[in-house]
């Protein structure tokens, strides 16, 4: 895309319905981070069972009995875990919101020297900081908003903790099941081959969750790609070096 291109492209996004449909996107709360935490935990975390089972040399049936069992467990204790959070930050707003709206009642001319000071740091001055400060303070919920995310620096809308539960679950188990796949689907292969493909598919996940991120952020994919495959990958080998000790004491013992 040239330089002529762009400016076209970027001079339609402003037009005033295109930047209304924008605005209003944007209060939509967002699960991508949900969905890449619950993603690449659920990967890492399965991979790693399995890594340590084929670094102690257990029997493939251990790396199966353990992998679905930590991907079940795993995921509904980190679901349960985001949710529980994403409730918090909530209830936090919530209890924000009764504040303000008792401190308006109760010291409304302090709450809007708190307005006018807000609005005199962002530049407004003389009679155009006056008009603002009596259009923020004519309505009591634009008012309290205004608190919220001024004063206190918090979100007015925030995301869904039964959907963030949800997603996170999901996305766990979807993507926590690629290392398990090939001890499912060639029960006969041999042990170490088996881990082979595994370890394969599962820098696979890594890398596509990583650049999937990226390029949703509009980051360079490639870079985000690469970090998220080298942070499994790390958590896979430590996992694998712990089953290899564990095997070794075990052997000597």
């Amino acid at each position: 895309m040239d330089h002529a291109e762009r400016r076209a492209r970027l001079r339609d996004e402003h037009r005033p319905q295109a930047v209304a449909e924008r605005l209003a996107e944007q209060r939509r709360p967002s699960y991508l981070g949900d969905a890449v935490l619950g993603a690449i935990d659920g990967c890492v975390t399965t991979f790693a069972v399995v890594a340590g089972v084929v670094g102690a040399d257990l029997p493939r049936a251990a790396a199966l009995i353990l992998g679905f069992a930590n991907l079940v467990a795993d995921g509904f204790s980190m679901a349960v875990s985001n949710q529980e959070r994403a409730k918090s930050d909530l209830e936090h707003r919530e209890r924000a919101r009764r504040i303000e709206h008792m401190h308006i009642e109760q010291v409304p001319d302090g709450e809007r020297e708190e307005v006018r000071q807000i609005l005199s740091a962002k530049g407004f001055e003389g009679e155009l900081l006056d008009r603002a400060v009596t259009v923020v303070t004519s309505d009591r919920e634009r008012w309290v908003d205004f608190m919220l995310t001024e004063e206190l620096g918090l979100a007015l809308h925030g995301p869904s903790p039964w959907r963030t539960g949800v997603v996170t679950f999901l996305a766990f188990c979807v993507v926590g099941m690629v290392p398990l796949l090939p001890f499912v689907l060639t029960p006969a292969a041999d042990g170490r081959a088996t881990f082979a493909i595994s370890a394969g598919l599962t820098a696979a996940a890594f890398f596509a969750v990583g650049t999937l991120k990226g390029r949703l952020l509009e980051r360079p994919a490639l870079r985000a790609g690469l970090r998220t495959l080298l942070v499994g990958s790390a958590a896979a080998a430590l996992a694998y070096a712990v089953g290899a000790l564990l095997r070794d004491l075990a052997t000597v013992a």
